[in-house]
């Protein structure tokens, strides 16, 4: 069940040839393959371009229409190895993950592809995560496609050059026979905007063409010998191809300006933010019309010489914008210069930051220093003043700092892995601290406030992996956590495998939300709802005992704290040698909203009766001393001032975002703190004998709150 559907919006893949579509980036992208003859797409979910999993997935008509396979792939390695297809084949085939995290994963079978090369388009399609709002390390697609050889697009972030970046990749890897990756950061996945539709083609050459009339070449196997004339083919044909398809078909692209004695060079996906800059410095209008020439690189891999040659031959200097580490395009741009005896003094880095997002306030004090060093002339008169820091002075940061609290990342109200690690907190406290590998997904958040639990994360699915090396004897055992989207994707093999065959000693936390819930809650194999195109209700302890597992722990409501701490507690005491798998398993709470809220407002308006579970403080019997939050951490758990004069310190308290999961009570309860804890439930649409009950009850408290007023009297 993913977090969106796009049920509606998947209608406008339909349209025809002259009609205008408007939407996401994403959406576009689907629309561009289908305008493009692609036969197959496959790809594994991740922010920025889980939603195009979802598009994809909500398309499953219309791809079938037009004799389209689409699979959701076990790991981004599946997704890459599906494009074995497009070797010997001409058909075209796409897929898509998160990068760089994905692309790690998948370069093996992206090394293989790349170098027997491909007959059919091959296209990856990247979602950049870098800079703000990325969840993982910081690092560049672009020294995979160097690595490799495979072509790097990164189009301007507007549909119609996404749409047509698109296009040009699959042509560009039948042109030269080389994978091509396209980049597509964070908000242009999610920008919004219009393009002129065309119609949308059937695969030229089908899958079951393919099946019924197969075909071989040995020489697009990597094996001696033809592995070594993969390498003098990329070098001798592939790459004169590619350049001469890019500069032939003109995917790169020149941007003209009155100030043409210098140049920008930027990568295409940086064209807003620099548009944005000039604009602030008075060099450019919103209608992308600039004074100062741009050289855009909606290809950054390979670049082609001859365009850069003649784009700064008469310039008397040249900046560069390429964001992130290090400078590949801007070392490559010198080595081209130099070797055409061209010195056009180039900046860049020296200019601009050597990592980290390049936001227009950056861009703008960067150009800035440019245009002062090599034509003042072209600022306004107060933009000429030496260079200062971007973003905010440092006069005014430290008083932000400090009146301005930290907001760190943590799980959702009601989130079901909180009392894991409420019961793991819980269990240290009496056999002390243990040493705790987390693993990619929302149990990550376990390394913050208020639990503090977690020493590294190598990757998703290598929790368990990542503690091989404490499988010595000592007097205590490793905790490793991974989620059941890590199990399936790398953890099986990777981490409990491995501890099996090693006789591993440890303890592993396996979450089971359902859902691969972080990257947006699609199925999985051991998801319980029933899904028409995937087999799910696959059971992740069947699993476990299959690979060998003996000693395995099922927990099937996470909320029971006591029981979480205690199943750990026997665990790390227990005598019983090789590794110890707990199944931790309670419905992600967002999906379980987004499941129940439509069933719940059918009922209402049908008049069915609806009970919700709400919990509340009582703020007479709260001492005030917050341990419950300190042990929760849920967003709903908060303070507030009572109206006693007596008590001076604020009380817990449960505000209104509260799901009814209980965890607060449950903590509590475990942590033997305190009993002030209550739950109500909230009756719509009640029975006669509901009202009746409400009346009883009221008619009791009633008379025992006169009761205890009258006794308060104190006599005349």
């Amino acid at each position: 069940m993913a977090e969106r559907s796009f049920a509606n919006e998947v209608q406008q893949l339909k349209l025809g040839a002259g009609e205008e579509f408007r939407g996401e980036g994403i959406l576009a992208v689907t629309k561009a393959l289908l305008e493009a003859g692609v036969g197959y797409v496959a790809g594994y979910q991740g922010s920025p371009i889980s939603h195009l999993m979802d598009v994809l997935a909500d398309a499953r008509e219309t791809l079938d229409e037009m004799g389209v396979h689409f699979e959701s792939s076990a790991s981004e390695a599946t997704a890459a190895a599906t494009l074995a297809a497009s070797v010997m084949y001409p058909i075209r085939g796409a897929v898509t993950w998160k990068s760089t995290a994905g692309t790690n994963v998948a370069s093996d079978a992206l090394a293989n592809l790349s170098s027997g090369g491909v007959t059919g388009g091959a296209l990856i399609i990247l979602g950049e995560d870098y800079g703000e709002g990325s969840s993982i390390m910081q690092e560049r697609s672009h020294a995979y496609a160097m690595k490799s050889q495979m072509w790097l697009l990164d189009p301007r972030p507007n549909l119609p050059s996404i749409v047509k970046a698109v296009k040009d990749g699959f042509e560009l890897s039948e042109a030269s026979n080389t994978p091509v990756m396209l980049e597509l950061r964070i908000r242009a996945c999610h920008v919004h905007g219009r393009f002129t539709c065309a119609d949308n083609k059937p695969p030229a050459f089908t899958l079951k063409q393919a099946l019924e009339a197969p075909q071989r070449d040995v020489n697009r196997i990597v094996l001696p010998p033809a592995a070594y004339k993969h390498e003098k083919e990329k070098l001798e044909q592939r790459w004169p191809a590619a350049q001469r398809f890019i500069r032939e078909r003109q995917l790169n692209e020149f941007f003209r300006g009155a100030h043409e004695e210098v140049g920008i060079i930027l990568q295409g996906g940086m064209y807003n933010g620099v548009m944005r800059a000039l604009q602030q410095l008075g060099l450019a209008d919103l209608w992308g019309e600039t004074q100062i020439p741009l050289y855009v690189l909606n290809v950054t891999y390979p670049l082609v010489d001859t365009e850069v040659v003649e784009f700064c031959r008469d310039k008397t200097a040249v900046i560069v914008v390429e964001e992130g580490q290090p400078d590949f395009i801007e070392q490559n741009l010198h080595s081209i210069l130099r070797k055409a005896g061209i010195h056009t003094p180039l900046r860049g880095k020296d200019l601009l930051p050597m990592g980290g997002e390049y936001t227009t306030a950056v861009l703008a004090e960067g150009l800035r220093g440019f245009l002062r060093d090599h034509l003042p002339a072209a600022l306004p008169a107060e933009a000429r003043a030496p260079n200062r820091p971007a973003g905010v002075p440092e006069e005014l940061r430290a008083p932000l700092d400090a009146a301005v609290p930290a907001r760190p990342a943590g799980f959702c109200t009601g989130c079901p892995e909180r009392p894991i690690f409420a019961g793991m907190t819980l269990a240290q406290k009496d056999l002390g601290q243990h040493h705790v590998a987390c693993d990619i997904g929302c149990h990550l958040f376990s390394i913050l406030p208020p639990f503090n639990l977690g020493a590294t994360t190598m990757g998703y699915g290598l929790g368990p992996a990542s503690n091989s090396a404490f499988n010595v004897d000592a007097g205590k055992r490793s905790i490793a956590v991974m989620g059941d989207g890590g199990f399936w994707h790398n953890g099986l093999t990777s981490g409990i495998g491995n501890a099996v065959f090693n006789k591993s000693d440890g303890v592993i936390v396996v979450v089971d939300n359902h859902y691969a819930a972080a990257t947006g809650g699609q199925d999985i194999l051991s998801s319980r709802a029933d899904n028409a195109n995937r087999s799910t209700k696959h059971p992740i302890e069947a699993a476990l005992r299959g690979i060998g597992v003996d000693w395995v722990r099922r927990i099937d409501r996470t909320y029971d704290v006591a029981k979480v701490r205690d199943t750990l507690k026997e665990a790390l005491t227990t005598a019983v040698k090789g590794p110890k798998v707990i199944i931790a398993s309670s419905e992600c709470m967002l999906n379980k909203q987004r499941r129940i809220k439509p069933l719940v407002s059918k009922a209402l308006k049908a008049g069915k009766r609806v009970v919700r579970e709400r919990f509340g403080v009582d703020e007479d019997v709260c001492t005030g001393d917050h341990a419950c939050i300190r042990l929760s951490g849920c967003p709903s758990l908060s303070m507030r001032h009572t109206e006693d004069p007596l008590r001076s310190d604020p009380v817990a308290h449960i505000d209104q975002s509260c799901v009814g999961c209980g965890n607060c009570g449950e903590v509590a309860e475990a942590a033997v703190l305190c009993p002030s804890f209550y739950r109500a439930d909230l009756i719509q649409n009640p029975t006669r004998r509901d009202l009746w009950q409400a009346r009883f009850r009221n008619a009791v408290i009633g008379w025992l709150q006169r009761r205890r007023d009258a006794g308060r009297v104190v006599p005349a």
